[in-house]
């Protein structure tokens, strides 16, 4: 048996699989670095197309955001060691008010400033102070929106390692083997009246994160069993942990909506079904009276 072709079939088609700085690379055999580094996305989930699909609102509650952010306590762990860096983002409140503001593309929520709002309200006494010294009339700075509803909630839950599990195979020397992970993070959201500090909505939104890690190796003595070739190959794909907090953070929004139709604060256009069900049928939905659907 010729090892050599065997060992440079192993080689060649591990290093198919690793991602190059060539890759975004359109044309040319060699680019600079400044070529080929990767452009900046726009970041449009299922979960968002899903939100922009919504009917715009005949009355658009005005929503406020104050908080929203890591629950968890969880650390980034490597090697059953837990790090400084947190496991989740630390940004989760700007991922809501992003949500909010693509439900219907911005016709659904309207959502007042909260979580900087003393930056607000710094500024605008500076607009009146600045208009009083120079004798204008400050009276056509319009006074601040109020919410009737508060927006709580929180990332609540990382859960590592939920299900691990592998293959592999050896002979003779070469062998490859294939590596799997699954996180799961949880979200909670909740609607609050301001006016009574009820409770209206609840929901909780979960979203699994998985990581995959595949590779080869070849570890044999040739020629005489004098010379010893060892190679190895692999990649791993880590699913993205912010994209997948985000994606819960829409869903969420996404199921706030159509419970508050389903509860009666709010209704959703006529002929607009929310697909609760794999195959389309919807449980949850009123079947007689103005929430009928198709």
């Amino acid at each position: 048996m010729n090892w050599y072709l065997v060992l440079f079939t192993v080689f060649i088609n591990g290093c198919s699989n690793i991602p190059t700085m060539q890759d975004s690379c359109t044309t040319g055999f060699m680019k600079t670095f400044a070529e080929c580094i990767e452009p900046p996305t726009i970041i449009q989930l299922p979960t968002y197309e899903q939100l922009l699909k919504i009917p715009p609102a005949d009355v658009m509650p005005v929503v406020a955001v104050y908080k929203f952010g890591d629950l968890t306590g969880q650390r980034k762990q490597k090697d059953n060691t837990a790090m400084f860096s947190t496991a989740v983002t630390q940004g989760s409140h700007t991922m809501l008010i992003d949500a909010l503001k693509t439900a219907a593309n911005g016709k659904w929520f309207r959502v007042v400033e909260r979580v900087g709002v003393d930056h607000l309200t710094r500024e605008r006494q500076i607009i009146r102070s600045t208009r009083k010294d120079f004798n204008q009339d400050a009276a056509d700075i319009q006074p601040l929106l109020f919410a009737g509803i508060i927006l709580e909630g929180g990332i609540i839950g990382y859960d590592s390692n939920i299900k691990t599990g592998g293959r592999g195979a050896r002979y003779l020397g070469i062998g490859g083997s294939t590596a799997y992970r699954r996180d799961i993070v949880t979200v909670s959201l909740r609607a609050v009246s301001t006016l009574t500090g009820e409770v209206l909505l609840n929901v909780q939104t979960s979203k699994t994160i998985l990581s995959v890690a595949s590779g080869y190796d070849v570890f044999k003595f040739i020629d005489m069993d004098t010379k010893l070739i060892e190679i190895e190959d692999g990649i791993t794909e880590n699913e993205s942990v912010t994209r997948s907090v985000r994606s819960s953070i829409e869903a969420a929004v996404y199921e706030l909506i159509y419970q508050g139709h389903d509860r009666s604060y709010w209704t959703l256009n006529p002929g607009h079904r929310h697909p609760h069900q794999e195959n389309g049928t919807n449980e949850k939905h009123l079947t007689t009276g103005t929430h009928k659907h198709e």
